[in-house]
């Protein structure tokens, strides 16, 4: 049984937030969707908090620490919400320490002292300049903590060099249940005056339990590097202390946040190799690479990964990975073997290849080797490795690779019968595994294909664990060997160690924390790993039947049309909440919260469908979740199971707008297109707002809009269809598809690629609607409001226009020309509409698939150039790039940078502010300020130039009118 068992009428309760909102400073998060939100990480588990704080220093959680013990609330400490096995959910109150305690406290030698929330990524760039790096690498490295990677005892792909967590970890500062705080570390056996009485007591006692279970422990605990199930008691022992592995910080990491809270932590450092090689090793059978890893690991590599047929073939319909397998495949391998050598110099990591590529030959697989050198190359195939997991996980349907079973560790010798046995296993129950990971310490991990909606499926995920578990005792290796024990695995302690062992477990835990109060049932006692009211798929879960989708969501199964399968393919693993410079997610790059965040987003988006969350996809709390959402598209692309997003909230906007109706400035911005050429006609009146004093600040408290931006311009000179010819099929015809922003607010933009493709020898026209004046229109104002019937009716419009004839349609706005190929989809699916996604380019797009010849000359010494976000999700911005590249003496220089923050109206809005300049500032507007005087800078976002010009004070160009300039 669980040592706390709290009543559902003290989740929220509201006394306990009233008094952490008094005494801390932290946020204090206590609304449903909240509590929701994190409810869930990567495991199959769904518990609701209590509620949650976000502290701000480490006094917000000594005082939370003190509020819980008097209320009798437990507490879980929370990172990135990234565990495999529920370690992270629990009816706690939750401590996030992934906001704000993230801080590098000191940097000493080769020891570093870090907060428990910094992540691993953030943590080795602040360390770029030491030359030394920390080197326990989990697949999830950008947004895992280090605090939950001590909890977990992380391992990561390198673990044959440098060992686990434990291994890396000097010391722990701990916050313990009962207030007191102590940094367990290397101690003396006569513990002195320094150590305060209560804690000396502790540890004494922890001493006298390593004396008294030894030999248990010598018997039980197996002979494997990757044994991270239960406590480290084995450092309690007198031969691990005479051995200089007595290091109490040891016993802290993988307690899984039951011991104690880590306030800082102690870190060892290593040396960086700058030096990198991989071969890449081609198996015709799984039981080959299996039987091989034991000859791989002789050459002294730092990591052997494996990659199965169902990784490769699910990689390849990922458009982001697709290239890179097609690099790394020779053939068509059942398995690759990825084979790592670090160091100082490349050629002896040259010469250890060719040691591969003989060693292969002498196992009777000869020319079997992808020699992989170049950086970039590398890099592209560390991230398939790395999206490892999230790429088993993209399979659609409720059938999906399960995590339960996953990082066994058996010895290399072993590992061909043992995966050979457990695969019978799967055949036994129906289903297969899915394999990947770390083929060098014998710690593979397998997830079977089970559908957890299904009573059966979790009857049959029982059998297989525990037929698993008995092999794993037979080979004598270890059950849990990189995730932790959480709720999936804890209650198998006993079956794998024995009573003896699990009642120190317990005395462990008891002389840490004898109330409970630390992530109870985690470790030792225990629920059942397979009950079902767990888990995030529970007894009572079901969709809304109600619910008639907006769009086609045909292309995943289930029901509301699909729309609850594309969004329970969010699989909680947070890739989302990397914080590099890609695109994805840029408004949580902005504000850090689990809200504005794509997994939290889809994770309010499952309650809402599923009746969880009162009011439905209509709600106030799905619209606040979804109000920083830039529709951006990074996640349609940069999420490894395809979790899109910006179409999610198309879908969200549409129920409310059913069911609200839509406020005025959105109406505005909504049927721009229809009232655009009337301002156009007046623009002195249209824009009198830009040059009226007081007029901004009546628009921001009647519209919304800004006081402190200038709203874009509408033009005389405005663009006008009758400037070319309609489309007629001639050879050499183009279809330009003006977007409003270019026809009325940038018309030399169009103007500038007409000029273009004439001297390219093309024949631009222009389409015409079949009935009424109204220029053609993609409506993505509309979808943006969620009026999609009145965005079908533009769509239909358009597509019958466009569909007159075959001709490319080439577009210049990113945003509103990739609707055609994208949007337009799910508003009419069909042959016509896939028919014009494929003929559909950015003008960009097309030169570079073209590459006319053209006359050109110089204009300048270097552009700068920001892509789209738009772009960058659709492979457009290579393409930009390239068409760039074609005048002379021009240095390109692609801008790293993610959302530039305007995103349409988005920044316009005063309510977004804020958030919008900070988007910008993350990365593009830096850029952009260092660019020489003389640089160009492009953008081929109309919102973007925006930016640039408001927030930089430099005029950005859409690479068209750059190629303009360089005509001869």
């Amino acid at each position: 049984m669980n040592a706390f068992t709290i009543p559902m009428d003290r989740i929220g309760d509201s006394r306990l937030a009233e008094r952490l909102r008094r005494e801390t400073q932290g946020e204090v998060l206590w609304g449903a969707a909240d509590r929701g939100r994190y409810a869930t990480d990567a495991s199959i588990y769904q518990i609701e908090p209590v509620g949650v704080l976000v502290p701000r220093s480490m006094a917000d959680v000594e005082a939370a620490l003190t509020i819980c013990r008097e209320a009798g609330i437990p507490v879980l400490p929370r990172g990135g919400g990234t565990s495999q096995c529920g370690q992270t959910v629990n009816r706690a109150l939750v401590i996030d320490c992934s906001k704000y305690l993230n801080r590098v406290l000191a940097v000493e030698g080769d020891t570093v002292r870090v907060e428990p929330g910094i992540s691993l990524g953030a943590l080795n760039t602040a360390l770029a300049g030491t030359k030394q790096f920390f080197p326990v690498d989990p697949s999830t490295w950008a947004r895992c903590t280090i605090g939950g990677m001590a909890g977990n005892n992380s391992c990561g792909s390198k673990s044959i060099r440098y060992g686990l967590m434990a291994d890396n970890v000097r010391a722990i500062d701990a916050l313990l249940a009962d207030g007191s705080r102590f940094r367990f570390g290397e101690l003396p056996d006569n513990l002195g005056a320094g150590v305060p009485a209560g804690i000396a007591d502790l540890i004494q006692r922890l001493r006298a339990l390593g004396a008294r279970e030894a030999e248990e422990i010598a018997a039980r605990f197996p002979n494997q590097l990757r044994r991270v199930g239960g406590y480290n008691i084995e450092s309690l022992t007198p031969a691990a202390r005479a051995e200089g592995r007595g290091n109490l910080a040891r016993l802290l990491v993988g307690s899984e946040g039951t011991l104690a809270f880590s306030a800082a932590l102690d870190l060892k450092l290593w040396p960086v190799k700058p030096r990198k090689a991989l071969g890449i090793c081609q198996f015709p059978t799984f039981r080959a690479a299996m039987a091989a890893s034991q000859h791989l690991v002789t050459l002294d590599p730092e990591a052997v990964e494996l990659v199965d047929r169902t990784m490769i073939d699910l990689g390849r319909s990922i458009p982001i990975f697709r290239a890179t397998i097609d690099r790394i495949v020779r053939g068509e391998p059942d398995s690759l073997l990825i084979v790592e050598f670090h160091g100082q110099e490349d050629a002896p990591l040259a010469r250890s290849l060719d040691a591969l590529e003989e060693m292969m030959g002498d196992l009777g697989y000869p020319d079997s080797v992808v020699r992989c050198i170049d950086p970039g190359f590398q890099a592209a195939v560390a991230e398939v490795r790395e999206a490892g997991l999230n790429i088993m996980m993209s399979m659609k349907g409720d059938g999906k690779p399960v995590s339960f079973i996953e990082d066994c560790a058996v010895a290399l010798p072993d590992l061909a019968d043992y995966t050979e046995r457990l695969n019978q296993v799967f055949e036994r129950y129906g289903t297969k595994g899915t394999w990947y990971a770390h083929a060098s310490v014998g710690c593979l991990h397998v997830r079977p294909v089970l559908n957890m909606k299904d009573p059966e499926d979790v009857q049959r995920m029982r059998a297989i664990a525990e037929e698993c578990f008995a092999l794993v005792r037979e080979y004598k290796g270890s059950h849990s060997g990189e995730h932790g024990d959480g709720i999936v695995r804890s209650e198998f302690n006993a079956p794998m160690f024995g009573p003896r062992i699990v009642s120190a477990l317990e005395e462990v835990k008891d002389a840490f924390d004898p109330a409970g109060l630390l992530n109870p049932g985690r470790v030792v006692r225990p629920p059942r790993m397979d009950d079902r009211t767990l888990f995030r798929y529970g007894p009572g879960y079901a969709a809304d039947p109600g619910l008639q989708p907006a769009l086609d969501w045909s292309a995943w199964p289930g029901p509301q049309g699909g729309l609850l399968g594309a969004v329970e393919m969010c699989n909680n693993n947070g890739t989302c909440r990397k914080s590099d410079a890609n695109v994805m997610c840029p408004s949580y790059r902005a504000t850090r919260d689990e809200e504005h965040l794509t997994r939290g987003r889809a994770n309010t988006l499952r309650l809402a469908l599923t009746g969880q969350l009162p009011g439905g996809l209509a709600s106030d709390e799905v619209h606040h979740a979804l109000s920083l959402c830039v529709s951006c598209k990074g996640c349609k692309r940069e999420c490894p199971t395809g979790v899109d997003m910006a179409k999610m909230k198309i879908e969200a906007m549409a129920a409310r707008a059913r069911e609200r109706g839509i406020n005025a400035r959105d109406r505005l911005i909504a049927t721009l297109p229809r009232w655009a050429p009337f301002a156009a006609m007046l623009p002195e009146a249209a824009n009198a707002r830009n040059w009226i004093p007081g007029l901004p600040r009546l628009g921001e408290r009647l519209l919304g809009f800004s006081a402190g931006r200038s709203l874009p311009r509408f033009r005389r000179d405005a663009f006008h269809d009758a400037e070319l010819p309609a489309p007629d099929g001639r050879a050499g015809e183009v279809i330009l598809f003006p977007d409003v922003f270019s026809r009325y607010f940038e018309p030399e933009n169009l103007r500038a690629a007409i000029r273009v493709l004439r001297a390219a020898g093309y024949h631009p026209t222009v389409a015409r609607p079949a009935r009424g004046s109204r220029p053609l229109d993609e409506g993505r104002t509309l979808l943006a409001a969620g009026l999609v019937d009145e965005a079908r009716e533009e769509a239909r419009r358009t597509l019958a226009a466009l569909s007159a004839v075959a001709s490319p349609v080439i577009g210049l706005e990113p945003s509103s020309t990739l609707t055609l190929r994208d949007e337009f989809l799910s508003l009419l699916p069909g042959p016509e509409a896939e028919a014009l996604a494929a003929r559909t380019f950015l003008v960009g797009e097309f030169l570079a698939r073209e590459k006319p010849k053209l006359a050109l000359k110089p204009v300048a010494a270097a552009a700068h150039v920001h892509g789209h976000c738009h772009q960058k999700a659709f492979a457009a911005f290579a393409p930009a790039i390239a068409m760039l590249t074609m005048i002379p003496e021009l240095k390109v220089v692609p801008i790293t940078s993610s959302c530039c923050g305007m995103a349409g109206s988005f920044g316009y809005e005063a309510a977004n502010l804020a958030v919008s300049k900070a988007m910008a500032e993350l990365s593009l507007l830096p850029a952009v300020r260092k660019a020489p005087e003389g640089a160009l800078i492009v953008a081929d976002g109309t919102s973007c130039r925006h930016q640039i010009g408001d927030l930089a004070g430099r005029q950005a160009l859409h690479g068209i009118r750059v190629l303009e300039m360089a005509l001869v």
